[in-house]
């Protein structure tokens, strides 16, 4: 096991190399720069000048990157060139709303679906498994923000039930906090939920059509116990594994939920780092979100090969 965890972390190495230098690249694509959207109107030669020799973006790319990375490499993110605060303690500071969203989205998948999933199995060529399939596919279909406006219109400003934007802390307020975090957790989770229901399925129609549950039905093993203790058990690997890569979705796809609710989660950060051409933030954002998509990654292989030894060899 041991063996098996220090190769998957030296597989991370060049991964987190290779993602550093693409966002550092990908970001000087984008058209502008920091210093024209600092100056605005008041826009010269000689100011840019001195501006770009002050943020070091005067220097050739791969020395900005050297500069950048070993900071990195520090602990060091930088400072954003708007605000002046440091990059790491701005992303940490919001990360805790993008985790909840997160976590609420995915126990929203998990509880609608698992159980969705085994139901349209064990009724396989039913109504109701053309139904699940049909809520399966919508799900899939709908675009998150999209979902997320119907949301608001329907359950804010017609009913009134939840508020249309806003965030309050958990340890504040808890029960505004769950209000204000439901229908964003919805509008997040309902993509995954059908994910984990389609895998669902079709993991336990696969499981239920192997000899060995042909065996156990034929001794008279009722089929609540066959479907829970035997089939959705032995079905778990593939789904732990479509969890754990939604999960690391879910982070960096926040950005659009983030905005439509304005909860100030790190989506936000990164859209408003777009924005305003700030690099320094933009850089940092996104490795650090591509930093806990690759940690999410390993710890789903970690729990991969405790549920089945044979894959650390």
């Amino acid at each position: 096991m041991i063996r098996y965890i220090i190769r998957r972390l030296l597989i991370t190495i060049p991964v987190l190399f290779g993602i550093s230098v693409i966002t550092f690249l990908l970001v000087r694509l984008i058209p502008g720069d920091t210093v024209t959207v600092l100056l605005g109107n008041r826009y010269n030669e000689q100011l840019a000048a001195e501006m770009m020799e002050r943020y070091g973006l005067d220097k050739p790319l791969y020395v900005q990157y050297g500069i950048w990375i070993s900071d990195v490499l520090r602990g060091d993110f930088g400072k954003s060139s708007f605000s002046g605060d440091p990059v790491l303690t701005s992303i940490l500071e919001r990360l805790p709303v993008t985790l909840e969203l997160a976590v609420i989205s995915v126990l929203f998948a998990v509880v609608i679906g698992i159980p969705l999933g085994v139901w349209a199995a064990y009724r396989r060529n039913s109504p109701p498994d053309y139904a699940a399939t049909f809520l399966g596919l919508l799900g899939i279909s709908v675009p998150g923000f999209w979902l997320g406006t119907l949301l608001v219109l329907f359950f804010s400003l017609k009913l009134g039930w939840f508020p249309s934007g806003g965030f309050t802390p958990l340890w504040q307020d808890p029960l505004d906090n769950l209000r204000r975090m439901a229908m964003p957790g919805v509008a997040l989770g309902a993509a995954v939920s059908a994910v984990v229901m389609r895998m669902t399925r079709s993991t336990v129609l696969e499981v239920l059509d192997q000899d060995y549950m042909k065996m156990a039905r034929a001794k008279g093993v009722p089929a609540r116990l066959l479907v829970i203790r035997h089939a959705l058990k032995n079905a778990m690997i593939p789904i732990i594994t479509v969890l754990g890569i939604q999960i690391g979705y879910l982070i960096g796809g926040s950005v659009v939920i983030e905005q439509i609710f304005s909860l100030p989660g790190v989506g936000r950060l990164a859209l408003q780092s777009i924005t305003n051409r700030d690099y320094t933030l933009m850089q940092g954002t996104i490795l650090f979100v591509a930093f806990c998509f690759v940690l999410i990654n390993f710890v789903v292989d970690l729990i991969y090969a405790l549920l089945n030894p044979r894959i650390r060899y």
